[in-house]
């Protein structure tokens, strides 16, 4: 009776979780809760020309564990931008990567870059803008596939604020949170 009621406490804990993961966590966010906002993310307007990036990322214990700066050069051609991304890191190593954005109809767009297998998807809505992808990360950090949930705010002064979590297995392993703006 004792293993019933503890296998039954598990569950409602369980239940309890996966119920707040849905309903009020980071994740559950949907782009049309920010329809009626103040101002307009533009893609072609706000994300165009020479960038920079700065931010931190956080481990899966909620401490930073790399923080980072990188230059951002974006170009449109018609509906669809190429994003180089070039960013050195606090030990001094660098990435480089090339972002592939295609606007499509109502917001939505996709994205594809070389370390992201298969295809992005996204929505702007509003002030923000959200993608879904997965990653691979560079096999010196163990080379996994991640699950990206990623949301850019636009701030009042046109400064963006960049906030991504990384899932394996459905478990946070990372947090990114970072400023984008036009250099200069």
């Amino acid at each position: 009776m004792e293993f019933l009621f503890f296998c039954l406490g598990a569950v409602v804990v369980m239940a309890c979780f996966l119920a707040r993961r849905q309903l009020a966590a980071f994740p559950a966010q949907k782009p049309s809760d920010y329809f009626d906002d103040y101002t307009i993310l533009d893609m072609k307007e706000r994300l165009n020309g020479n960038m920079v990036c700065e931010g931190v990322i956080f481990g899966p214990l909620g401490r930073v564990t790399s923080s980072f700066v990188a230059d951002f050069n974006v170009a449109w051609d018609g509906d669809t931008a190429e994003i180089k991304e070039h960013f050195v890191y606090d030990d001094s190593s660098t990435q480089d990567r090339v972002w592939t954005i295609t606007l499509g109809e109502g917001g939505s767009f996709t994205a594809t870059a070389p370390d992201v297998p298969g295809v992005g998807r996204g929505r702007q809505c509003g002030s923000t803008i959200h993608m879904r992808y997965p990653i691979t990360l560079p096999s010196d950090v163990g080379g996994h596939t991640l699950q990206t949930v990623d949301w850019i705010y636009l701030t009042e002064d046109g400064t963006m604020i960049n906030r991504s979590q990384f899932r394996k297995f459905g478990v946070k392993v990372a947090e990114l949170v970072a400023t984008i703006r036009r250099k200069g």
